[in-house]
């Protein structure tokens, strides 16, 4: 199984990953894009429009450094786990925790349960977003790809 890996001591705040993520998830990318196309639409992305959302974040750590938080696609996941719908479920096959906006109840007992606080309620307050390891690009996660210190991998676990 594939994960995203942080290493938060290289991360310098800038951001790039988040805005990828939300360029990789805006109606402008391709389903199947590649990464000039996904650069391409970074540019054109609306960043007053409560719709453009990303699935990380970075945080001030309060030290002078940042923490990168990231879905960590749990073995045991608290918001599958807390998921009164079933929208939520973990994948044992590629490892992931996916999300079925079909089955989604909107109870939010995912956001209130993840330990790293990930899924997040969509403007509209009809379901909730989280990551997707950007299924949809050929070339993995756009959050991976865009970081320039390369604080952001995937590795086989």
């Amino acid at each position: 199984m594939k994960r995203i890996m942080i290493d938060s001591a290289k991360c310098d705040g800038c951001k790039n990953c988040t805005i990828a993520c939300m360029a990789s998830h805006s109606d402008m990318t391709p389903r199947r894009g590649s990464l000039d196309e996904l650069r391409q639409s970074v540019y054109a992305l609306d960043l007053t429009d409560p719709e453009t959302q990303s699935r990380n974040r970075i945080v001030s750590d309060g030290a002078g450094g940042y923490l990168p938080l990231f879905c960590r696609h749990c073995d045991i996941p608290d918001c599958a786990a807390t998921c009164m719908s079933g929208a939520l479920e973990k994948n044992m096959e590629n490892g992931l925790v996916e999300y079925n906006a079909d089955k989604c109840a909107a109870c939010y007992m995912c956001v209130m349960n993840c330990r790293y606080g990930i899924p997040a309620i969509t403007p509209d307050r009809k379901r909730v977003i989280k990551c997707d390891f950007c299924q949809h690009l050929e070339e993995g996660p756009a959050c991976v790809r865009a970081c320039p210190k390369k604080a952001i991998e995937v590795r086989e676990v």
